[in-house]
């Protein structure tokens, strides 16, 4: 497709703070939906291209009545052409989520992630399309940051099977095996992705700057850490530890907590998430063609992932958490966000503090998924980090 052939010779119309045509991809998904909420309340007319698989979407959510929907994969650049006519930004979030199963998941989510983003960000080339807020992720950074008392800020390597086996889950200084101190990661921090999905993550990231430079595009990745709230998918091995926990207590079980609690991470609610976008998309006028800024995008406030099952299983009066010490290769210990540059550059700021968002996501229902859910082999569309 030309880009005249969408938006007439001149490409599709200028970019303004309101009144946005955006497309969202995995618009109908647990993030996506919230996007397309915050988008709507600030007076965009968002347009949602999502394949509503039935791993995501065992009953098909209703459309919205004020938003246009496409029913397509993001690979599918036929439809990513037809759903971009007229749109000025879009908001990608369409990925496939999670550790999965095992290491033969890498071909769908290599293809789901990877190649999906090529092929949307080369039908954005062809349609004139030159503003983008990608749903990145807190896994590129690996571990997050560490202090050495005698060596100063360090970076561990991944933890050996061997340690994680004998339960020394903590990593230790590389140079003089000291106990560290973790701390929080800024954007600054090298990436080191240690599993399939957050290798696909930051080849996400190089793809939309490539794109960028090649075409002049403006584009924000927006490193979601810990998304929680409601609307999360339950019993599926492709979300997150919170989904994971509160489809336990909703069967009437303990959650069942890896390691031995003590992992820190940094929970932020989908709807500070959703709002980042639309904070992130209004300050795309603003970037300077050419380039890709990323923003960690968490509350900030660090919490250990045994606390975050004791609190939800007390809020949802459900059984307490079991301990288990086992682990899984590709996990990291610790990984929470300094969210300073984006509060800074874009004034934005998680609102929802952690007991008032566990405690609505205890009484708030799940996206109910099916029995024995096979891996997915097309994108799903509801991604957590």
């Amino acid at each position: 497709m030309t880009r005249g052939s969408v938006h007439g010779p001149e490409g599709p119309p200028p970019l303004s703070v309101t009144g946005m045509r955006v497309l969202v991809t995995g618009g109908a998904g647990f993030i996506g939906s919230q996007v397309v909420e915050a988008l709507l309340a600030r007076g965009h007319e968002p347009v949602v291209l999502d394949a509503l698989l039935p791993s995501a979407h065992p009953t098909p959510p209703p459309a919205h009545p004020d938003v246009r929907r496409f029913v397509a994969d993001v690979r599918d650049r036929a439809a990513v052409d037809t759903a971009l006519d007229g749109v000025q930004a879009v908001c990608h979030q369409a990925a496939m989520v999670g550790l999965g199963k095992d290491f033969a998941d890498a071909p769908d989510y290599v293809s789901c992630n990877d190649l999906g983003t090529a092929v949307l960000l080369a039908a954005m080339a062809g349609a004139g399309v030159r503003h983008l807020v990608l749903a990145g992720s807190m896994v590129v950074y690996g571990e997050g940051r560490y202090t050495c008392p005698v060596h100063g800020t360090v970076r561990p390597g991944p933890r050996a099977e061997a340690e994680l086996a004998a339960g020394r889950f903590e990593p230790r200084c590389p140079r003089c095996g000291a106990q560290l101190r973790p701390g929080l990661v800024g954007e600054d921090a090298p990436t080191d992705p240690r599993n399939v999905y957050a290798a696909t993550k930051l080849a996400q990231e190089h793809l939309a700057a490539s794109w960028a430079r090649a075409c002049g595009g403006r584009a924000v990745s927006l490193r979601y850490h810990n998304v929680y709230g409601p609307g999360m998918p339950r019993d599926t091995p492709y979300a997150g530890v919170a989904s994971f926990f509160r489809s336990a207590l909703a069967r009437g079980q303990s959650p069942t907590v890896y390691e031995d609690g003590g992992q820190r991470r940094d929970f932020v609610h989908v709807r500070d998430v959703a709002a980042a976008n639309a904070v992130a998309l209004a300050a795309l006028p603003d970037r300077a063609p050419g380039t890709l800024t990323a923003y960690n995008t968490g509350s900030g406030v660090p919490h250990t992932v045994g606390e975050m099952a004791r609190t939800l299983a007390a809020a949802c009066d459900g059984p307490p958490p079991v301990v288990t010490g086992e682990y899984r290769l590709g996990d990291v210990r610790h990984i929470t966000a300094s969210s300073r540059r984006i509060a800074d550059d874009l004034g934005w700021r998680a609102l929802t503090g952690f007991a008032d968002g566990m405690a609505e996501f205890a009484r708030e229902g799940m996206r109910a998924a099916r029995p024995a859910e096979p891996a997915p082999s097309a994108c799903p569309t509801q991604p957590m980090s």
